[in-house]
């Protein structure tokens, strides 16, 4: 952008000591800069120095000559018991899998799909193919055919491994339209042993060979994120953003990562598909921080998995961390203790802003009555929500979606420090982070170090720095097209930076929705194809923050005409259908159908039928016939409450 940002004095607020954490800074003053007096732009200094050489494939390597006896991984076992993984052993079993992909003549460059929950064998595959040279192209399992066969085709994966047989049956009648894929090998059937096996007589020589090609600059990854068009696009993130993304993240987010008062680890349980999951198991790898993969969200599942593997932090979003404070009041209310859990809450917040104001600056802690109540209320309900996530739980990384302040709060005041961050598919994870020490409760923190953000003139976000992507995957033309312009990345979200640096997100340019479990969801697609059914005039998908997506639905008034002609009844008014079993029970077969188009998080879970159609004239559609979003939710903020109210 041509727009010039003069240097403006830093903040007032004062730099943290290069003491707070084992005699080493972990904070500097960002650099601010303002135009026409408001802030504009702020950048933080890089804290790790930049990789020039070598990849992520040398990692495993690198930890084995370093530290061979040292816990690197947790690998969980059949019947839920856990197992430790030395770096010697990770680093063995990737080059033994890299050798198999060798031997199945996967050739460097190739794309490889991998298929499946968060698990340990995932981790181990995005290391081997990266040994062997190639690109791993995550597919989430939830991904509906066509979503999977569009990857497929659009990266030209060459081989697809999927976790289970159900999976691989699915894609099966797409492959003759899949020339490229050559391979298809299951996780379940044990393939990837074989693969290990098949590259015995491999030399290992030849996986060092793989690896010298390999430079920060060589592609590591496609991640295909939503698009506004419904068609997923190929991000493609090099070695070199990784690098640049975890090593900062490393030195920024210490008590995590490197702190000496405990055994750091860190259980994974988002997916792996997702460019969150896979930069904080690459972090994890990066500093041999103990890292376990938990592939099932269910409680009844993820629980033991907790309470077995005792991390130290979790990688969550603030869904997670909401069903757990109110699984929380709801045990509590069970057992008659609603009151005394309500005071408790009160208190933690209380104290977690006081922590916040003495880390700032802006007040004096928390007070002597306010450290006596929270040690009163700790073994009565604190205790109690960290023995739920396995009783060592110190901090979570949080992103996804906003947090909150109160929620954010409550849980400092639990004892359980939240860092909550905002990035993209694009940048490689996290590109603000909230400070360790010096945090502001509802925003999303400083630039990651080595990140610069400024906000354009309309209120978008933009962003720079070693984390943004190369560019998006391009099949047509060859390769990969730019995704930045003069360095700057649009994020189509909208923000605002707070005197001291701070970034706040207020909206978002694109119409993605971003439900409350961090899932983007474009609604187009549901949308136009519902909107071709004869009774349909006009749909509008919300979920925007929301546990799962709903649509607002409005009846074609000529449509309902005929469908009651040719049920031998008489016309009536479309607002006089709303509630009717036999045409709710029509328009549910058209959501399901429409829902064949999209995995299940993706999916309309509910949907209601409004009394009217929206108008220009209301001021609900543009002269172009476009949906005026907020209009439409204003409007209708009933309905769309009613969506989400509990059923009985």
């Amino acid at each position: 952008m041509s727009t010039s940002y003069p240097n403006a004095p830093a903040s007032s607020g004062a730099p943290v000591s290069a003491t707070d954490y084992d005699g080493r800074p972990v904070l500097v003053q960002p650099d601010i800069r303002r135009l026409d007096g408001a802030v504009r732009e702020v950048s933080v200094p890089p804290f790790a120095p930049p990789v020039t050489h070598g990849s992520l494939a040398d990692l495993p390597f690198e930890n084995a000559e370093a530290a061979p006896g040292a816990v690197v991984l947790g690998r969980r076992l059949p019947g839920g018991r856990w197992t430790d993984v030395t770096a010697a052993r990770f680093a063995a079993e990737v080059r033994a899998v890299a050798k198999g992909l060798i031997a199945e003549g996967l050739m460097p460059g190739d794309r490889i799909a991998i298929m499946a929950r968060t698990t340990y064998e995932w981790t181990l595959l995005d290391f081997a193919a990266w040994a062997a040279g190639l690109v791993t192209v995550p597919v989430y399992p939830t991904s509906s055919v066509f979503q999977t066969r569009w990857i497929l085709h659009d990266s030209g994966a060459v081989a697809l491994i999927t976790e289970t047989a159900a999976q691989a049956a699915a894609i099966g009648p797409e492959l003759p339209h899949l020339p490229d894929v050559r391979h298809v090998w299951v996780m379940e059937k044990e393939h990837v042993a074989r693969l290990a096996d098949a590259g015995a007589a491999v030399p290992d020589a030849e996986v060092g060979v793989r690896r010298g090609m390999l430079g920060p600059d060589t592609l590591a990854t496609l991640i295909y994120t939503s698009g506004t068009t419904g068609r997923p696009k190929g991000c493609a993130l090099s070695h070199g953003n990784f690098f640049a993304e975890v090593d900062n993240a490393i030195e920024l987010l210490h008590p995590v990562f490197k702190a000496r008062d405990h055994d750091p680890s860190v259980l994974l349980f988002l997916p792996m598909s997702h460019v969150f999951g896979r930069m904080v198991a690459i972090a994890c790898v990066r500093a041999r921080v103990r890292l376990g993969h938990a592939p099932s969200l269910a409680p009844d599942d993820l629980l033991p998995d907790l309470a077995a593997f005792r991390p130290t932090a979790l990688l969550t979003i603030p869904y997670m961390l909401e069903k757990v404070y109110n699984s929380a009041r709801a045990g509590a209310e069970a057992g008659g203790r609603t009151a005394v859990f309500d005071r408790a809450a009160a208190v933690a917040r209380r104290y977690g802003e006081a922590l916040e104001a003495g880390q700032t600056g802006t007040g004096p802690g928390p007070s002597r009555a306010l450290k006596t109540q929270r040690a009163f209320y700790d073994p009565l309900v604190y205790r109690r929500i960290r023995t739920a996530l396995g009783g060592r739980v110190r901090y979570a990384i949080c992103g996804g979606s906003p947090l909150g302040r109160r929620l954010a709060a409550f849980y400092a005041g639990a004892g359980i420090e939240i860092f909550e961050g905002y990035g993209l598919t694009e940048t490689t994870g996290a590109s603000t982070v909230t400070p360790p020490l010096k945090p502001r409760l509802g925003t999303v923190g400083w630039p990651l170090p080595g990140t610069r953000v400024r906000i354009a003139a309309d209120g978008e976000i933009l962003v720079a720095g070693g984390h943004v992507l190369r560019g998006y995957w391009d099949a047509q033309a060859g390769g990969v097209v730019p995704a930045t312009r003069e360095g700057w990345l649009p994020t189509g979200d909208l923000g605002a930076l707070d005197d001291e640096g701070y970034l706040t997100i207020t909206g978002r340019k694109k119409e993605l929705l971003i439900t409350a479990g961090g899932k983007s969801v474009a609604p187009a697609p549901l949308e136009n194809w519902l909107r071709q059914h004869p009774l349909i005039s006009q749909v509008m998908l919300v979920g925007d923050g929301r546990p799962y997506v709903s649509a607002l639905i409005t009846l074609d008034p000529d449509g309902i005409t005929h469908w009651r002609q040719m049920l031998g009844k008489h016309p009536v008014p479309p607002e006089l259908l709303v509630g009717d079993e036999e045409l709710t029970a029509v328009l549910q077969r058209a959501v399901d159908e429409a829902n064949k188009l999209v995995s299940r998080p993706e999916s309309i879970r509910r949907f209601a039928v409004l009394p009217t159609d929206f108008t220009e004239a209301a001021g609900q559609l543009t002269p172009s016939m476009k949906l005026r979003r907020d209009r439409i939710l204003k409007d209708f903020a009933a309905q769309v409450e009613g969506l989400y109210e509990r059923r009985a």
